[in-house]
């Protein structure tokens, strides 16, 4: 059973940083896409950023140009930069993992205050 363990969410000030961290059990190297969805209290969960390889990644238009996905290998760990974070940006980000199925991070909360 793969596990995503997810850590480094937090409250924050607008225009600060935070950095999330989704270590696998396993190799990265074993999935397809790892990213982030997020879920912010009313509303649908959405995806925020997707990587496929050390180059191809994805982003809500609503996080490009602020957000950095990119991943380290050597520790099975996939990571979000956010930067000029906004209120906006509050909500539980659930990491996930591609492979003959999906699987889900625990959750962290991440909290921008206006």
């Amino acid at each position: 059973q793969v596990q995503l363990v997810e850590s480094g969410g937090g409250l924050a000030q607008t225009g600060g940083s935070l950095r999330l961290s989704c270590a696998a059990s396993g190799s990265i190297l074993g999935f397809g896409a790892m990213g982030w969805y997020r879920q912010a209290p009313g509303q649908q969960r959405e995806l925020v950023a997707s990587i496929l390889s050390r180059y191809i990644t994805n982003y809500a238009d609503s996080v490009k140009g602020r957000f950095t996905i990119f991943r380290d290998v050597t520790k099975n760990t996939v990571y979000l930069d956010m930067n000029r974070l906004k209120p906006e940006d509050t909500a539980v980000y659930y990491c996930y993992a591609d492979q003959t199925v999906r699987y889900w991070g625990q959750g962290t909360q991440v909290t921008v205050s206006s």
